[in-house]
């Protein structure tokens, strides 16, 4: 495989999970997207905001490329390099949308957010050199190789977080916008399934009580 393929391979990986995690606020109210559904106060948009940051964050400062917007819940160069220091409030800003900043605003930097990452990534070859500095001396040295399977981890794993979020608020699941990857069945079938699997779990539970 050569060194193009691969980072084409990655990139396609990436944008597929950025799109994925902005489609799953697709249909909803500005409370819906913003609701709390677990108790460390996971929400859909705060999981974009989140990721924009993190996306900003490894293919911008780890390379030297200046964004060129200020981001008001943005860690500076010094509190970087003390992040175990931070209080949670500061650690969570990037976790949820105030009342103030529209669904608009926050896609709409992500989507600029990529954009900036993506001119990083066609510019620079996968062995090209970063430092992360909030990451611990003696691994901080990284490649841009590893620095997108790092991105496409994460934003992921969020997609995933989202996916049980957008569950939770209206029942709607599924994969990506180009396909679902789900069985065909209707919600009798659902909530059929659904009630065949507490049985077992309660079954499973008093077996080995």
């Amino acid at each position: 495989m050569t060194a193009a393929k691969e980072k084409a391979d990655l990139k396609r990986y990436l944008q597929k999970a950025r799109a994925t995690l902005l489609w799953k606020l697709e249909g909803l109210s500005e409370y819906e997207v913003r609701r709390p559904l677990t108790p460390t106060g996971t929400n859909l948009l705060g999981l974009v905001k989140h990721v924009a940051s993190v996306d900003l964050s490894y293919f911008g400062a780890t390379f030297g490329r200046p964004f060129g917007e200020k981001l008001a819940w943005e860690i500076s160069d010094d509190d970087a390099e003390r992040i175990g220091e931070l209080g949670p409030d500061v650690l969570s800003a990037d976790m949820w949308a105030t009342a103030e900043e529209s669904r608009e605003e926050i896609t709409g930097l992500y989507r600029r957010v990529w954009a900036h990452s993506d001119e990083t990534i066609d510019s620079l070859p996968l062995d090209a050199v970063g430092h992360v500095k909030w990451w611990p001396a003696g691994r901080n040295e990284v490649t841009l190789h590893q620095i997108m399977v790092h991105v496409i981890a994460e934003t992921q794993r969020h997609a995933g977080h989202a996916d049980i979020v957008r569950e939770l608020i209206d029942g709607s699941a599924g994969l990506s916008q180009d396909g679902d990857n789900m069985p065909a069945a209707d919600g009798a079938w659902w909530e059929s399934h659904r009630a065949k699997l507490e049985r077992v779990a309660r079954q499973a539970g008093e077996a080995r009580a």
